[in-house]
């Protein structure tokens, strides 16, 4: 059973950062298998955001709201994924969670198999 979980979460003031982990476990893992992985965002009335994500080669990906300010980037000897969040903004605030299994599309707006439970992330001007 594939699980994942993510933590690192809290309160930072605007200009903060955070840094996100995403532990994930499985037989799949275990396999050394390459896969895909993201982290995504959501606000309360709002659709499921793409923040950033890493493909089966290691490329990554990020929304054009993050780019140069979020870094994702993933462990894979102690299979964690990480987001390192820079330069944070109060319209960073969300609901963060890490994903794998991408069952099809892109890795950054694909759909996914697992999920975590998310991590919040609130970020004060």
């Amino acid at each position: 059973q594939e699980q994942l979980v993510e933590s690192g979460g809290g309160s930072v003031q605007a200009g903060g950062s955070l840094r996100l982990s995403c532990a994930f476990s499985g037989s799949r893992y275990n396999r050394q298998e390459t896969y895909c992985m993201g982290w995504f965002r959501q606000v309360p009335d709002k659709m499921r955001e793409g923040v950033a994500a890493v493909d089966r080669d290691g490329t990554p990906s990020y929304a054009d709201s993050v780019k140069g300010r979020f870094t994702i980037s993933k462990d894979n000897v102690n299979n964690i994924l990480y987001l390192q969040m820079d330069s944070l903004k109060p319209e960073d605030t969300a609901m963060y969670y890490c994903a794998s299994g991408l069952l099809g599309g892109s890795p950054l707006a694909g759909e996914y198999k697992y999920w975590g439970q998310g991590t919040q992330v609130t970020v004060s001007s």
